[in-house]
């Protein structure tokens, strides 16, 4: 049973931007990553993106980030990822 975790979700129904994605699921439609820290990530995500005609990269269909349990998770696990992105060269 996984444990839960208080400060892995937030949801911000007053948001004039909620939901920022398609859902049938508001109740469990987490805001904590608003903006996926995984976007820097390009192409290596994992997320359900596509590139508009102009190169940038358009996660409208990606629900990765805001899954209540299994989206903070998966940031986390590949927040490593980020980190090496931002290290000093």
């Amino acid at each position: 049973m996984e444990e839960k975790k208080a400060y892995s979700f937030f949801c911000n129904a007053e948001c004039e931007f909620f939901p920022c994605h398609k859902t049938n699921d508001l109740e469990n439609f987490n805001c904590l990553f608003c903006y996926c820290p995984l976007y820097a990530l390009g192409e290596n995500c994992g997320g359900n993106f596509t590139y508009t005609e102009n190169g940038v990269k358009d996660c409208s269909n990606c629900m990765i980030p805001h899954k209540r349990g299994t989206g903070y998770d998966y940031i986390i696990k590949h927040f490593s990822a980020v980190m090496e992105l931002a290290k000093k060269k």
